[in-house]
């Protein structure tokens, strides 16, 4: 299957030169050129700069969001070892009391006579020198398995002590990892309103902006003589986008959309992915064949697909809207398996995406390497 994608790169300025011959209808006034020019750039980079807060602002809500998932890892290894020591301690502590009982049982046999009447009695009842050595080897015996039992006791009750400090310490760390994990999740609450709050607002402005610099663009051009302004500033943005645009090669898919954010640190933070934004429901692919590991609710992503490819690489795609895909299932290259969201911890439509190596969260790596080895490019990402 052959599929073109579309990716845009975020902050592309019109390139009001490379219009297709424009036509000029009127003599050029050069100071009125220079104004328009100048307040093209003015309004191209408060644009640049409303894309870079944007973009910041997913950013950080990601960032929160991956401390907030850490703390609920860490959360949960706290939860396994406590329950895991808790078990170790309760079969230590039957262990002791088994071997004490063991030890008492054996003491009361000897004081009631059941193992005989004593050690002169005894050798005293033999009926030969042959016996006596007999009975006598016998004693010898019960007091060596007493005194290996009352070994036993001492060694489970060192095991008893050791099982019941380490489940103090993991009783006191579970605490500790509890509250850390309730203080990153208000943090990322608290982080995530923030973002959503600032990406709000400069969408707005943006948005604003955006007719701003069209009107500029269309006011340079009719400086500069040429007819029907308006349309050629159209076809030089239709021009300077498709200039930026990339496609696959292959059959490489993965979701037509534009990069808001690479990987890398930024903002004090690291970003672990590639955020490509798009409306939501548009469709995701899988850039390489593999096995679904995951598909469905997400910490942090709200939701997300998960694959593991041939090669030991896991792909994560989060903030899906919907996945079509489920656990287990082999999927194939170019296979539609979700669809752009805004779900969890994100402040727009997009999808985020990253590259897992020698296992989940392991080590993450820029995906960029492996998604242009599967004929997948993403722009200005590199």
């Amino acid at each position: 299957m052959r599929r073109r994608l579309t990716v845009l790169v975020a902050g592309a300025v019109v390139a009001l030169t490379a219009a297709t011959s424009p036509a000029y209808a009127a003599p050029v006034d050069a100071t009125a050129v220079t104004a328009a020019q100048a307040e093209v750039d003015r309004v191209a980079a408060l644009v640049r700069a409303a894309e870079d807060e944007l973009a910041r602002s997913t950013v950080l809500a990601e960032a929160a969001a991956d401390a907030d998932r850490a703390a609920q890892e860490q959360l949960l290894a706290a939860q396994v070892a406590q329950v895991t020591t808790a078990a170790a301690l309760a079969r230590a502590q039957a262990d002791t009391v088994a071997a004490e009982a063991d030890v008492a049982t054996l003491g009361r046999e000897a004081f009631m006579g059941q193992q005989g009447f004593g050690t002169a009695q005894v050798l005293l009842d033999s009926g030969s020198p042959e016996e006596v050595l007999q009975r006598a080897a016998t004693l010898a015996q019960l007091g060596e398995d007493r005194a290996q039992r009352l070994d036993a006791v001492e060694l489970v009750r060192d095991q008893e002590q050791a099982a019941d400090t380490a489940a103090q310490q993991a009783v006191a760390e579970l605490s500790t990892a509890a509250s850390a994990a309730a203080e990153a999740d208000t943090a990322a609450q608290q982080q995530v309103a923030a973002a959503q709050q600032s990406y709000d607002a400069v969408a707005a402005q943006k948005a604003g902006l955006d007719a701003q610099l069209l009107a500029a663009q269309t006011a340079l051009l009719e400086a500069q003589g040429v007819e029907d302004a308006a349309a050629a500033a159209q076809a030089a943005a239709a021009e300077a986008v498709a200039e930026v645009s990339v496609t696959s090669v292959g059959d490489g898919s993965l979701v037509a959309g534009r990069v808001t954010s690479c990987y890398g640190s930024r903002w004090g933070t690291t970003h672990y992915g590639v955020d490509i934004a798009a409306p939501i429901g548009t469709p995701i692919y899988v850039p390489e064949g593999g096995v679904v590991l995951d598909a469905g609710p997400a910490n942090g992503f709200g939701q997300a697909v998960y694959v593991q490819h041939p090669d030991g690489v896991v792909s994560l795609y989060g903030h899906v809207d919907t996945f079509t895909v489920r656990a287990g299932q082999v999927v194939s290259a170019g296979q539609q398996i979700a669809t752009v969201g805004n779900r969890g911890q994100s402040t727009g439509p997009h999808v985020h995406v990253e590259t897992h190596y020698g296992g989940l969260y392991a080590d993450r790596r820029n995906p960029v390497p492996w998604l242009t080895s599967h004929g997948i490019s993403v722009g200005t990402c590199g």
